[in-house]
């Protein structure tokens, strides 16, 4: 029972992460202190849900530890839909620590608006639907 409340816990503060994400994500126009936000709100958004996933995948019964174990188990499972862009994701984290540079800044901000915000929507929905039935 642990467990199970344990992931359904995360999955509620994933949400309110993601409402955040999802905020940022709506402006068309950011200046540096904004870009740097959506950046660090994205970061732990991402951080939430892998490790929400993580807590899923223990409570179903696996042994998962690593962000890189925890994407694949999950894609097995279908709680993600494109593995190869979640690898892309946890690879990106470097990127993101060089938002100081503002070519990369707006490479993160395209990033994260059009790839990594819709891919992590995916997830929460398929999670929010699991926890309906939980």
């Amino acid at each position: 029972m642990k467990n199970e409340n344990r992931w359904l816990q995360r999955l509620q503060n994933l949400n309110s992460a993601f409402k955040r994400l999802e905020a940022a994500c709506d402006q068309d126009d950011y200046n540096d202190l904004e870009i740097a936000g959506l950046v660090q709100t994205y970061e732990f958004t991402f951080e939430l849900c892998w490790k929400t996933l993580k807590d899923k995948l223990i409570f179903e019964g696996y042994d998962v530890n690593s962000p890189r174990e925890v994407v694949k188990k999950a894609f097995e499972m279908t709680l993600i839909e494109d593995v190869g862009q979640w690898l892309e994701a946890l690879e990106s984290r470097n990127l993101f620590s060089h938002t100081y540079d503002n070519e990369i800044a707006k490479e993160a901000t395209t990033l994260i608006k059009d790839k990594l915000e819709p891919m992590l929507r995916t997830c929460l929905n398929k999670l929010n639907e699991l926890a309906k039935t939980a």
